[in-house]
């Protein structure tokens, strides 16, 4: 083999190599920014801050976008744990926006952002969803709470759907097994706490006969 040849293959590695780190470079404060801005939004949204999680979503459409375009030549990076967490995160706080804001749910393609990313993010959403449930029973409001434990048992039903090897799925099944066990959870939260509230409307109602 001639040395010409090996240089020529050198050569070809490197610009490779380069494309790869220029485009993990661009990606990477796009995605820490992603997170930051997912974590805001949620939190806005637990808060009643409906403008302020509207920002934060709009800003994260346009850093996703920003994203996109950064790894649109390296699948390697595009495939990165790092830019599917970033996007589970968008998809996270997008869904947890919408469900407590009691908004259309948008799909994957509105988002602009993978499928298995998505559905992990849609798996995170039942712990955000149980933090809701529990703040409105701490408040004494159940007006929403039996609603919202249906919902995440669609979810679970909907991951659990989703047959498939991790490699594919990004790890969706632990995902599912860990949204199982906080829906359990917050099933027996919501009974006790109706199971007081029905037990109060009575003791009122006694008092009122007898007074």
């Amino acid at each position: 083999m001639s040395e010409d040849i090996l240089e020529q293959i050198a050569g070809r590695a490197h610009e490779y190599f380069s494309a790869q780190n220029r485009a993990r470079e661009r990606a990477l404060p796009l995605c820490r920014e992603m997170v930051q801005n997912s974590s805001k939004a949620i939190r806005s949204a637990h808060r009643g801050q409906k403008d302020d999680a509207a920002a934060f979503l709009q800003a994260n459409a346009s850093l996703n976008a920003s994203l996109l375009e950064a790894v649109a030549e390296s699948e390697e990076i595009r495939q990165a744990g790092f830019v599917h967490d970033a996007q589970k995160e968008y998809a996270e706080a997008c869904l947890t926006v919408a469900m407590i804001q009691q908004q259309r749910v948008p799909e994957p393609g509105e988002l602009n952002v993978a499928v298995p990313a998505y559905l992990n993010g849609l798996g995170e959403v039942v712990g955000e969803l149980r933090r809701f449930i529990l703040d409105s029973l701490r408040r004494g409001d159940t007006s929403r709470c039996e609603s919202l434990l249906d919902t995440m048992d669609q979810i679970y039903g909907i991951l659990m759907g989703m047959d498939y090897p991790d490699v594919v799925t990004h790890g969706l099944r632990r995902n599912s097994d860990a949204a199982r066990g906080l829906i359990e959870r917050t099933r027996g939260d919501l009974t006790n706490a109706l199971r007081q509230e029905a037990l109060e409307v009575r003791l009122s109602e006694f008092e009122r006969r007898i007074g």
